[in-house]
């Protein structure tokens, strides 16, 4: 056997693979520069037109997918290998992967749908499958959502789709709930007075609808007052924690006693 013949033979194929192996990833960095600004051309022309965010981001994920998927095959048929027959053979793959993961296309679905009929957009708050805050994406399987201890977290589209929705940014305002426990030896209807005034100085709090200040309850320890005034949701918890501290600060001015349990003891004499 001729060994030159046999390093010259190796030395060209590893030379031709090498060039081969060169030219796919230029090629991939080229078209992935290509299609990172086609994406950026679409959602620029989309954000011109005004259209949702949630939308636009959403359709930028699925152009982005099936770029780079015609991208691969482009590649794979530049370089001989039967693309046909590779075609085929994703899509058989893709049947399979689709029996295997129907959760995964169960929240494909759920997103398709949830950009039809538009329960909430990005940056609007949010409680969906027992997680509440602020949208920041509508992907393609999951949505993701910022907590307000700023945790990001993301949620199945199918688990969004078929659980309740509450959108807090669709009405313009929001109302704060808070209970303000008395002490039994407090009159009632002064006290819904005086933190009715105190609430409707809180800064941020709306003039209409007007706080609501009543008796919600009466219990053992006394009567329970309902303070619930309305804000804009941007001021939900700076109107939260007001609210709290007017009630502290009425009940201190007011001179009004801590709420104590009553016990009453029986002493039964046997004769």
């Amino acid at each position: 056997m001729d060994m030159t013949a046999v390093e010259t033979f190796l030395r060209v194929t590893a030379l031709q693979i090498g060039i081969r192996i060169l030219a796919a990833i230029i090629f991939w960095v080229v078209g992935r520069w290509i299609i990172v600004r086609v994406i950026r051309l679409v959602q620029a022309a989309m954000e011109r037109k005004q259209i949702d965010p949630t939308l636009t981001k959403y359709l930028g994920t699925i152009i982005n997918g099936v770029l780079d998927i015609a991208l691969v095959i482009g590649i794979l048929g530049y370089f001989g290998v039967q693309t046909t027959s590779f075609a085929a053979l994703l899509a058989g793959a893709g049947l399979a992967i689709g029996a295997a993961w129907s959760g995964l296309l169960g929240n494909f679905a759920a997103g398709a749908f949830m950009l039809v009929l538009r329960p909430f957009r990005v940056g609007d708050s949010v409680t969906v499958a027992g997680v509440t805050g602020t949208v920041r994406e509508l992907g393609l399987f999951g949505t993701t959502i910022v907590t307000s201890d700023h945790v990001m977290t993301l949620v199945g589209n199918g688990k969004v789709f078929s659980d309740t929705i509450q959108n807090f940014s669709v009405l313009p305002v929001r109302r704060v709930d808070r209970t303000a426990q008395l002490a039994g030896g407090v009159d009632p209807v002064e006290a819904c007075a005086r933190l009715r005034e105190a609430v409707a100085a809180i800064p941020n709090v709306v003039v209409s609808p007007a706080p609501e200040v009543n008796l919600l309850d009466l219990t053992a320890l006394g009567p329970v007052i309902a303070v619930r005034p309305y804000c804009e949701n941007a001021n939900y918890w700076q109107v939260y924690f007001d609210t709290n501290e007017a009630i502290v600060r009425t009940a201190k001015e007011a001179g009004w006693p801590a709420p104590m349990p009553v016990s009453i003891t029986r002493v039964q004499q046997l004769a």
